[in-house]
């Protein structure tokens, strides 16, 4: 997220450790111990890529948080948020000799895993890295909910909205791809506010505002008018509304229930028009999946443009973050620890903490296995061996 001040406020603070509480419930959402490549395809999990293993444009290739953690010390991994339906490939085919320590049989390959660039670590329409030492624009990057790709929000072709209260975008490219998506969007997305460009400056037109004036003065040739096309919808919507309904609509209901059963949501909302301007990212709020028609037909088209999630509530990163938050972690330590530093070293203290704490849960459960009493020198001794084994990893990273 750019930032235009040039020190941080108090505001600036809490958005830090708003991050950061995003950055534990993205971890914390996924197994940091157990390779999930025997749970199959995870419907959504924590995804990491290495450029040490697998430099191959190519052949791009994802590993889980664990694998990340414990396979890949060392190397030069780069975090991709999460991911959707993915099987971790740690040690597959597509990473020649070098095996999964932690699961050491795996098919040569995951058929049904999707890669993007981002695999490469390149991100957006521009297909540039993340950080980009090219770019001092410090632009705020946003994952379109279908390609999962990340693009700037220069790119998005429309004006970005208040994270708070429209939490899910569609890219242009994707919305193209499920042209009905569009018909949802001019009902239920946030309205569209579209960059145009003139010879002299860059205005911002809000479409709706510019489709009322063009209502208040319709041409002398269109027929029928604008004006009594949006009364027509209007009433429709009153029609539809529980608190407008008429009496005859009331003691009608029951006859109509059936009927009402296997109405196409999609059609209905053809009918009411008007269609919104397709062009743009467009962004919605969280509750938009609940209005989709689930007839047949319309499960049908899912499954043929292969967006059938779409209609799965816990498929969205706000389910599977509120997964990650209801650990423990509270005002943790690792916040407060970490407010300072960038993404990297936050990482690299959470990896490390998640390591420090398995460690040390091994070493006392073997203590206790062999009868053993836990003395200083013990205690010493394990710290040595971490000490020494963060040597050779760092060792190893630098060579």
């Amino acid at each position: 997220m750019a930032a235009n001040q040039e020190e941080p406020d108090i505001d600036d603070s809490l958005a830090s450790e708003e991050e950061l509480e995003q950055a534990l419930a993205v971890l914390a959402g996924s197994d940091p111990e157990n390779c999930s490549y025997s749970r199959g395809y995870v419907k959504r999990q924590a995804v990491f890529a290495c450029s040490t293993c697998t430099p191959n444009a190519a052949e791009p290739a994802g590993v889980c948080l664990a694998c990340a953690n414990k396979c890949h010390e060392g190397h030069d991994i780069f975090e991709l948020y999460t991911k959707r339906n993915f099987r971790c490939d740690c040690g597959n085919g597509k990473f020649g000799e070098f095996k999964c320590q932690l699961i050491l049989a795996k098919d040569e390959q995951n058929d049904r895993n999707q890669y993007n660039h981002n695999f490469n670590g390149c991100y957006c329409t521009c297909d540039r890295p993340y950080p980009d030492a090219d770019d001092q624009s410090n632009d705020e990057m946003i994952q379109c909910i279908i390609c999962e790709d990340w693009l700037h929000s220069m790119h998005l072709g429309c004006t970005t909205v208040e994270p708070d209260e429209l939490q899910e975008m569609i890219c242009e490219t994707c919305m193209n791809r499920f042209p009905l998506l569009w018909t949802y969007a001019a009902h239920f997305a946030a309205p569209p506010v579209i960059s145009v460009s003139q010879p002299e400056e860059e205005v911002e037109v809000d479409v709706e505002e510019g489709a009322e004036k063009e209502e208040s003065s319709p041409s002398r040739d269109e027929e029928p008018s604008t004006s009594v096309e949006h009364t027509k919808q209007e009433e429709a919507a009153n029609r539809s509304s529980p608190c407008k309904r008429s009496h005859e609509e009331m003691t009608s209901s029951t006859a109509n229930a059936t009927t009402k059963t296997v109405v196409c949501r999609l059609e209905e909302l053809q009918a009411e028009g008007p269609e919104r301007q397709r062009q743009g990212a467009v962004f919605w709020p969280y509750s938009w999946r609940s209005q989709l028609c689930t007839c047949m037909s319309c499960k049908k088209l899912y499954v043929a443009a292969e967006v059938q999630f779409l209609m799965d509530q816990s498929d969205t990163i706000l389910a599977y973050e509120n997964k990650g938050m209801d650990e423990p972690f509270g005002q943790h330590p690792l916040m407060a620890l970490t407010n300072s530093m960038d993404r990297v070293q936050q990482l690299e203290v959470i990896y490390g903490f998640n390591e420090f704490t398995t460690s040390m849960t091994a070493f006392l459960e073997q203590c206790v296995a062999e009868g053993k009493t836990v003395t200083v020198e013990a205690v010493h001794q394990f710290f040595e061996e971490l000490r020494a084994k963060k040597k050779r990893r760092t060792n190893a990273g630098n060579q």
